[in-house]
């Protein structure tokens, strides 16, 4: 039996090897993501312990590291994420994680828990994509095509043609998805297209990382238990009221373009300097029951770090700062069945923020790692209702926020090692909930903040056959932000006292066959458990306290297990099941989401054709026909908290790669 092979993370800006990265960081890399249907970002990221992400809808994501979805009715908030080190989380704390296309990416990292003394705002973690350039000592050109289809009409399409040499690499992707939805009004359809490329000038590396995507997907909305009991398939229905999502075209349009430019100068073999540009614009549009919304978002990143370390890498020493802005104009009108009525408001929105940090990694007796990290950050908004005519510009900045981190880990042995962390987090208010779908402004809202405390071992065993990982965390956030929808089904936020959010993670995974000779070629197993017992410590709404109630939104056990075969060194079968407990849907924890069992099978086979080599696949998605809500409105108003999912599908695909 053959050993699992050691792997490199790049947390914290510093390289280092898998079990001696003082953090709970978890990796996937290309197989994780071919183990699953190649157009979602969904199955792969949620067989990590600690993560979860929702799609209501085709195309609509949330992601949760850690924490709750208390804030977040769709997109990302409260985690920062970053491509090839350029951040994709803008000024305001947002993220469009669903313009991206997952054949884009190579691998990620997922460090869980607060992170500011790097990564500056963010109690819930951060994502690291990557997609990689390799340079080689011939020229090389890699042609690659695939075509997929499935159930309810999926159709995806993706090309690629890269070529590199020894000081120059670069790529050009384009890929094509639609799909006709499971439910009511949940078409969707995203154009991308691609170009990185990258220089190496021996002292200097020069990247560059450029996308457009055009994406399209209906918002189906929420329905009740009765109606998603009668026919799952439903959309939002009319009231007496208000009309539904069918008769409104609720749907998003988002079209964005991005640019960034990064620099690595080796100054010397102890010295190092990165320092990155970025630029990008979103035009978004949302049909939604109550209005028609259009923002123009212009973003501008721009950041450096300075790295000091020692020849044998026992010291190493990392300074930088980062500095974010966005510009907002947000217009809102009426809807009358998908076309914009009378404008309701115009407003103009700027927010900065900003960090700067420092961090010390000090390596003792080669058994001792001691990392102590410290940013200061701030962040500022400027508001003005421009269609008002005496408006006055409101300003709103949060008081300058240290945020340290210290952490240490012992090599127990030469495969094992244990570690504790300690580190403080906040996040401010988003755009979106400084400026949600009501139409007001809610200046008022302060950050969320508290400390993390951590301990965790991690390692291998049985002669690194068996890889684990197991954390234990505490952390106590304080101005909780929390969602809440008016009569109309528009959201609003307040800070809500504190919770505490102390969990248990633990992964394992065993190669017990590899490289075998006879029928079953290679063996793998794994599995992650999340234990997640999270409730508010103190939390008043008007005359009701729902001070030690379950936090809204998150399930108290997830557990997502899988093996992977290889049959006669060609057939690969990949099996995940994942496991969610019940979720409560309200504050007051009078409404519960079932439980459901998620079964996802996947074969592919692998051949040559001449020079081409080629892949085919097939799948089943939801193979026990669960009837489920993969990302449920909490404290929606009408009880419409359920988006369901998809019933048993299918997919197959192929692939062809040319290397000439």
């Amino acid at each position: 039996m053959d050993s699992l092979v050691p792997v490199l993370v790049q947390a914290f800006t510093v390289q280092t090897k898998w079990k001696e990265s003082a953090a709970a960081v978890a990796i996937l890399s290309q197989s994780d993501f071919n183990s699953y249907a190649p157009n979602s970002f969904v199955p792969s990221f949620n067989k990590i312990s600690g993560v979860r992400i929702e799609e209501r809808s085709p195309g609509s994501y949330r992601l949760s590291i850690r924490g709750s979805l208390l804030r977040s009715p769709f997109g990302v908030r409260n985690t920062k994420i970053y491509w090839n080190e350029f951040p994709l989380s803008d000024a305001t704390g947002n993220t469009y994680l669903n313009v991206m296309d997952i054949n884009q990416l190579d691998a990620a990292e997922v460090v869980k828990g607060p992170a500011g003394s790097i990564y500056g705002a963010g109690t819930g973690g951060v994502v690291l994509l990557k997609s990689l350039l390799p340079f080689s000592d011939t020229t090389l050109h890699t042609l690659k095509a695939g075509v997929e289809y499935g159930s309810f009409g999926l159709m995806k399409e993706q090309i690629s043609w890269a070529q590199r040499n020894k000081h120059f690499s670069s790529e050009l992707k384009h890929s094509y998805l639609q799909s006709e939805g499971y439910r009511e009004q949940s078409k969707m359809r995203r154009f991308n297209l691609l170009y990185q490329a990258s220089i190496d000038f021996v002292q200097h590396r020069i990247d560059f990382l450029g996308w457009v995507t055009d994406l399209y997907y209906q918002t189906p909305g929420g329905i009740n238990l009765a109606q998603m009991q009668a026919n799952p398939q439903l959309s939002r229905q009319p009231t007496t009221i208000l009309p539904g999502a069918i008769q409104q075209k609720a749907a998003i349009y988002n079209k964005t373009i991005f640019a960034g430019l990064k620099e690595q100068w080796k100054i010397n073999k102890r010295f190092n300097l990165h320092a990155f540009t970025t630029l990008n614009n979103t035009q978004f549009k949302n049909p939604f029951i109550t209005n028609y919304e259009f923002r123009n978002e212009t973003n501008a990143s721009l950041g450096a770090k300075f790295i000091l370390h020692t020849n044998n890498n026992t010291l190493q020493w990392i300074s930088g700062f980062e500095w974010l802005f966005n510009h907002s104009v947000i217009t809102d009108f009426g809807n009358k069945k998908g076309i914009p009525d009378t404008l309701q408001f115009n407003d103009h929105v700027n927010a900065n923020q900003w960090s700067v940090y420092s961090q010390l990694q000090q390596l003792f007796w080669n058994k001792l790692h001691v990392t102590a990290g410290f940013s200061i950050n701030k962040q500022s908004y400027q508001y003005q209702r421009v269609s008002d005519l005496f408006s006055v510009l409101q300003k709103k900045t949060t008081d300058l926020v240290p945020a340290p981190r210290i952490s240490i880990l012992y090599d127990l042995t030469n495969s094992m090692a244990a570690y504790s962390i300690a580190a403080y987090g906040f996040s401010p208010a988003s755009l979106a909930e400084v400026r949600p779908s009501d139409g007001n402004y809610y200046g008022d809202l302060a950050p969320e903040k508290g400390w993390n405390v951590e301990m965790g071992i991690k390692g291998y065993l049985s002669n690194q056959i068996i890889q684990f990982d197991l954390a234990y965390y505490h952390f106590r956030l304080n101005d909780a932000i929390v969602r809440r929808n008016n009569a109309a089904g528009a959201e609003y936020f307040i800070n809500a006292g504190s919770t505490l959010q102390q969990g248990v993670e633990f992964t394992v995974k065993a190669n017990l066959l590899k490289n075998q000779s006879g029928f079953l070629t290679n063996f793998s197993i794994w599995s992650s458990q999340s234990f997640q017992p999270y409730h508010f410590i103190s939390y008043q709404q008007a005359n009701i306290s729902y001070s030690g109630n379950n936090l809204t939104g998150v399930p108290r056990n997830i557990f997502v297990t899988g093996f992977d075969l290889l049959i006669l060194k060609k057939l690969q079968w990949y099996t995940t099941l994942n496991c969610v407990s019940r979720i409560p849907l309200t504050d007051a924890n009078d409404v519960f989401a079932d439980p459901y069992q998620l079964l996802q099978l996947k074969l592919e086979y692998p051949f040559k054709i001449q020079n081409c080599q080629v892949r085919f696949y097939a799948g089943v998605d939801n193979a026990l026909n669960q009837v489920y809500s993969l990302g449920n409105d909490i404290n929606a108003a009408g009880k419409r908290y359920y988006n369901t999912a998809a019933e048993r599908n299918f997919f197959a695909g192929i692939h062809f790669t040319l290397d000439k």
